[in-house]
């Protein structure tokens, strides 16, 4: 499975770009694309220069339907550094910002406030190259609220974020970091990650230090918090060797849920959580589970696990499950498989409470996308949208295409 923390070179040297922090306008009126199923359609295809490409990120919808998202890598030219976008419900895709300084590489999704500003994170650029906390306003002009200090010795605050933001009631954010924090074991010296706080006063606090013993550690998704103000998350190391599932209250107090053993519980979660009104959590693990292809799982208030389901890879199922889970009213959940599917390109499944499984769409690595390793996000006619990392009609190098955004009628 992927490493993400080493993806594509993410930790590597950041090409600068000089650009205007007004709104780039690049838009262009987009017609759906015919996929395999007639429930399925691309809404637009990167072309990486200028557009962007290979989104890791969920989109982000607004009231009227917009949806908002970022790309990887592309824009300004194709070394660097991906790009914030628009498509509106007329199929309109906008450009909003081209990033290289001083963010670079968001691989998080973005979160709006009340009035529209989008806030996200970048794994790379800020004053020490590990990455940073943006406000992208209306207008296209760019912010940065907040640069990691990095993975040096002595430095406590985290690098390299690559989950997106929960943002609550007063606009305080929270995120992660994937490394840094000080700590030794479990990249070398780069740290083994942190939770943080950024308070509307662009204060940063730290809310724990991951050590990669057993408070777990590289924490890859992001945050769910419930009404009293709790966090939770996942890591995809430490623990009892597999990743934790963990609480942070707002003390910054944390709690170990559940330790992955990597074996038929499950191995490795790089995803987020979803918590229901019971306040049990639900997510995925890329790796373990009956057949070694990943698992959805379930952990109650009493800290037991259960795995919900267990893949089976291709071809009758979908591999590697790296993406948050969206739950319906009825509590079925939908989510993305990077791999496995009926082309080995990943899928998109939908699953009741009970563990019964429905494959709604295998991609078939063209045209309509490959490699969906983000979560999909669902509006209130029931329909899915999400994004694949490669795949298109337009390369983007090795990985085989820049990527589409996709909308699904299941």
């Amino acid at each position: 499975m992927t490493n993400r923390p080493q993806h594509r070179g993410a930790l590597g040297n950041c090409v600068r770009v000089a650009l205007a922090s007004a709104i780039i306008l690049v838009s262009v009126f987009l017609g759906a694309q015919s996929a395999p199923n007639a429930n399925f359609k691309v809404l637009h295809t990167f072309n990486g220069v200028p557009d962007g490409g290979n989104p890791e990120a969920s989109v982000t919808r607004d009231r009227t339907g917009s949806l908002y998202g970022t790309t990887y890598s592309r824009g300004a030219s194709s070394n660097c550094c991906g790009t914030a976008f628009k498509v509106d419900t007329a199929g309109t895709f906008t450009v909003l910002h081209q990033f290289g300084s001083p963010g670079a590489y968001p691989a998080a999704p973005v979160v709006r406030d009340a009035v529209g500003n989008l806030y996200g994170t970048t794994t790379r650029g800020g004053h020490r190259e590990a990455g940073t906390i943006f406000q992208l306003d209306t207008t296209g002009k760019l912010s940065e609220l907040y640069s990691f200090l990095g993975a040096q010795e002595g430095n406590k605050d985290g690098a390299f974020p690559r989950a997106g933001l929960v943002r609550d009631a007063a606009g305080d954010l929270f995120g992660t970091t994937s490394q840094g924090g000080g700590m030794t074991g479990c990249s070398g010296d780069l740290g083994c990650g942190t939770v943080f706080k950024l308070d509307t006063f662009i204060h940063e606090t730290v809310l724990h230090i991951f050590t990669g013993g057993a408070d777990g550690g590289v924490p890859l998704g992001g945050l769910v918090q419930d009404q009293a103000g709790n966090l939770y998350g996942t890591t995809s190391l430490g623990g009892t060797g597999a990743g934790t599932v963990f609480k942070v209250d707002k003390t910054g107090v944390l709690t170990v849920l559940y330790s992955f053993t990597g074996g038929a519980d499950g191995k490795g979660p790089e995803a987020g959580l979803v918590q229901d009104s019971a306040g049990n959590l639900y997510g995925t693990t890329v790796g373990g589970g009956a057949h070694g292809f990943g698992t959805v799982f379930k952990v109650d208030t009493n800290g037991t696990e259960t795995v919900l389901h267990s893949f089976k890879g291709f071809p009758s199922d979908g591999a590697g499950p790296v993406a948050d889970l969206v739950q319906d009213a009825a509590g079925n959940f939908y989510g993305t498989t990077k791999l496995g599917g009926k082309f080995k390109s990943g899928a998109v499944f939908k699953l009741s409470t009970t563990g019964k499984e429905w494959l709604l769409y295998s991609f078939s690595g063209g045209a309509d996308g490959k490699y969906p390793v983000s979560a999909l996000i669902r509006d209130g006619a029931g329909h899915l949208y999400g994004t694949t990392e490669a795949g298109g009609t337009t390369g983007c190098g090795k990985f085989g295409g820049c990527g589409v955004v996709f909308e699904i009628h299941p």
